[in-house]
């Protein structure tokens, strides 16, 4: 009995973390690994509208890109890089990028950066996909830098969160792994 205790205690007290600039900042959350079922998540879109990722993309692969902010330039590099692969990879292939950016303020970058092969999403409101795939930020109150995919069975396929928040993705990395379920 006392051995379950001791484990839920190692549990609770093990620390996730990423830097940022060389700073150590804490991931609030689990940690989301390949080959589990993608949890359910509600972010809103561009219109203020709430999305369920379970209702809208159930059956659809899934690439889910997570920036801080699409206002600083390795969001806007990580952004624009996804939407051009968008068009490659097809009408099968969902690529989200979901960041606390406020709604409006997506909206206005991707009109100006010509963005509009992938959908932008925010979780301003209560954090609620930052927290279920553990790629919230305790300092700073935003996303973690990351990529999930999800394939059409609702299992992830592949889970990263780049150590160095300010660092880019490996983009052949999470195109050779999108590929491999087409």
């Amino acid at each position: 009995m006392d051995e379950n205790i001791n484990e839920e205690v190692k549990k609770e007290t093990v620390k996730r973390t990423v830097t940022l600039q060389g700073k150590t900042m804490t991931l609030v959350g689990d940690e989301i690994k390949v080959g589990m079922t993608a949890p359910d998540f509600k972010v809103v879109d561009n219109e203020m509208l709430p999305l369920k990722f379970s209702r809208s993309f159930k059956g659809r692969i899934a690439v889910i890109s997570v920036v801080p902010s699409l206002d600083t330039t390795v969001c806007d590099l990580q952004t624009r890089r996804f939407n051009k692969e968008a068009e490659a990879l097809g009408p099968n292939v969902n690529v989200l990028t979901i960041s606390m950016d406020l709604p409006f303020a997506q909206k206005r970058w991707c009109g100006a950066a010509g963005v509009n092969r992938i959908r932008t999403f925010s979780d301003y409101q209560k954090a609620d996909f930052g927290k279920t795939y553990g790629v919230l930020i305790k300092e700073l109150r935003l996303l973690a830098r990351a990529v999930f995919i999800v394939d059409r069975d609702g299992i992830v396929k592949y889970a990263k969160i780049m150590p160095e928040v300010a660092k880019e993705p490996n983009y052949t990395e999470v195109l050779n792994a999108v590929k491999a379920l087409m």
